[in-house]
């Protein structure tokens, strides 16, 4: 078909969403074809197309939104290394080292050049986790590794086919230093065909409208994108917001909490996000390399429901200092890099609610979620085995409606738990129960979201990885009068023992039957308790999602206990009676 000579309106249109449809198309091909249920049923990965300057073009929808900040980085930092010039077709490029956008090294970056009729147009590029990269790295288990080579197997911007001819040293590297190299390669070769697919998709774009047409429309995206973004901020007062919130500490760093403390200044249609105040790093792995949870937040509070592109980052600037936890200085530990990155998003949105009533809510879990690490050798079979899971958790009551239970936080995308079924089927460990978590919802005029309980147990020897969020003293926290969520928690219970403890334990030998409880916090409450409607009150109670006492105690609504009928009377009255108290108590 002859390419158009000019940019359309209908052209620019077909442009706009072919960009999206060819990372979506990635990240379908990756779910059909990986070996690792971290990918094709958590989908704990993120499908990108970058241009030749390390600018966005699309992120997959439902894509792990926080790797979507460092794509750009790793590929800028990749045409330093290589060259312009040093990338030819065929070629794909390794890395995950923690020196440029550092991460736990679990998330194996895949890319590959893009070329037409002999020019270097773009990288489709994924970052998706791999079960282990050798050393401590085994399901979320480093998170008592001291630096990157006590976690795993650092690779650096290698290229591992070179003209579409494999190294087969690099090949055997890894293979011999994975503990699951059959997982791991095979989803290293799930990346590579995604990312093939997008070279053809790309081509196949460019042949049908010609490239001037096509950039053309990649810039007037970026641009018409930025301006629906300023349209946004442009409406806000300008002014100076601040906020700040702890993150638990580790005994490493004689358990002193992690201070995060954001400004968000406003000036017309520009936002500046300044980082500085945050704890430096730390001696615990908690440190990254990462200006994710500005953007995020910047993400959610401006066109949360568009496609991602460099055009919806532009009006934005980020202040943030080299030795600053989130900007750590290899080699510093990384391996627990994004534990703190939903509470930097919800500390963000937290110092804008006062600009934005009618949008912010309360705190959510504020971590990735509850996880389920649990791997050995299965003696019926011989074979290695890693369980694992995310729990999700409860998200803070919003200003019209109650908050979402049982979801993952902010950051994550379309990450969801490991099915009960699969688990069970691949792995030696019966889940006992997956349960909405009653109470643990912030009370507020909107709710909180409901956390998780879930209860698993190890049907042979194995190791547990049950370590402590961050978050077990810092619960969500309410706004405008509501009430913090439930904090999380993590348990276990060995064979001998009568009753459930807390835990804080990494990679830890336990016999055949131990139960494990993950326990994910629920999100604050929005509003006063006193002004919820009984109503709501009453089907809370019905269905589970509150305790009678709660009802009476946190809203105070009263409750016939045989017929659930609100008693009007003594619900004004027992109002009335906590309104006072908390007059009096300021």
């Amino acid at each position: 078909m002859t390419a158009h000579k000019k940019l359309d309106l209908v052209t620019l249109e077909v442009v706009r969403n072919a960009l999206p449809a060819i990372t979506n198309e990635m990240s379908y091909l990756l779910q059909r074809t990986s070996y690792n249920m971290m990918i094709y049923e958590v989908r704990d990965y993120c499908c990108g197309l970058i241009d030749g300057e390390g600018n966005l073009l699309s992120q997959n929808t439902g894509g792990v939104s926080h790797f979507v900040a460092d794509m750009g980085a790793v590929i800028k930092d990749g045409i330093v290394r290589y060259g312009r010039e040093g990338f030819k077709p065929g070629d794909v490029i390794i890395t995950n080292h923690q020196r440029v956008a550092g991460q736990h090294l679990n998330n194996v970056v895949i890319y590959t050049p893009s070329f037409f009729k002999g020019d270097l147009i773009a990288f489709p590029v994924i970052r998706a986790h791999w079960i282990d990269v050798g050393g401590m790295s085994t399901g979320f288990s480093a998170g008592n590794a001291l630096d990157p080579w006590m976690e795993g197997l650092q690779i650096d911007q290698i290229k591992l086919y070179d003209e579409g001819k494999v190294d087969e040293k690099v090949w055997r590297l890894l293979k011999d230093n994975i503990r699951y190299p059959e997982s791991s390669l095979g989803d290293l070769k799930s990346q590579i065909a995604a990312c093939r697919l997008a070279e053809r998709r790309l081509e196949e774009l460019l042949t049908r409208y010609g490239r001037a047409v096509v950039v053309e429309a990649i810039e007037q995206i970026f641009s018409q994108t930025e301006a629906r973004c300023r349209s946004v901020v442009r409406e806000m007062a300008d002014g100076t917001y601040e906020a700040e919130s702890l993150f638990g500490g580790h005994p490493l760093d004689g358990g002193k909490p992690l201070q995060i403390k954001v400004k968000v200044m406003i000036d017309g249609s520009n936002m500046t996000i300044d980082l500085t105040q945050c704890s430096t790093q730390r001696q615990a792995p908690i440190n990254a390399r990462t200006l994710a949870g500005a953007m995020v937040a910047y993400k959610a509070i401006t066109m949360p429901f568009d496609p991602v592109n460099e055009g919806s980052f532009r009006p934005l600037t980020i202040l943030i200092q080299e030795g600053n936890y989130m900007m750590a200085k290899h080699p510093a530990p990384m391996a627990n890099w994004s534990r703190t990155i939903p509470t930097v998003v919800d500390t963000i949105l937290k110092a804008l609610s006062p600009v934005m009533p009618e949008k912010i809510p309360a705190g959510h879990l504020g971590v990735l979620g509850g996880t389920v690490v649990f791997f050995g050798t299965d003696p019926r079979n011989g074979e290695r085995f890693v369980t694992q899971s995310i729990e999700g958790g409860g998200w803070g009551g919003r200003p019209w409606e109650d908050g979402e239970a049982a979801s993952v936080s902010v950051c994550q995308g379309d990450v969801r738990n490991a099915p009960i079924e699969k688990m069970e089927l691949k792995w030696p460990v019966i889940v006992e129960s997956r349960t909405l978590r009653q109470d643990s919802g912030g009370p507020g005029k909107f709710r909180g979201g409901l956390g998780l309980t879930t209860q698993v147990r190890n049907l042979v020897e194995g190791r547990w990885t049950l370590a402590e969020t961050g978050r077990e003293k810092y619960p969500p926290w309410g706004l405008w009068n509501g009430k913090p969520g439930a904090a999380s928690d993590q348990l276990l219970r060995l064979p001998d023992e009568p009753e459930f403890k807390s835990v804080n334990i990494v990679r830890h030998l336990t016999p055949a039957n131990c139960v494990a409880r993950i326990v994910t916090a629920g999100g604050g409450g929005w509003g006063n308790p006193l002004d919820r409607d009984p109503e709501k009150v009453r089907w809370d109670v019905i269905e589970e999602h509150i305790s009678m006492t709660a009802a009476r105690e946190e809203y105070g609504v009263v409750l016939d206990p045989d017929t659930f009928e609100i008693e009007f009377r003594e619900t004004a009255r027992l109002r009335a009676e906590i309104g006072q108290q908390q007059k009096e108590e300021g």
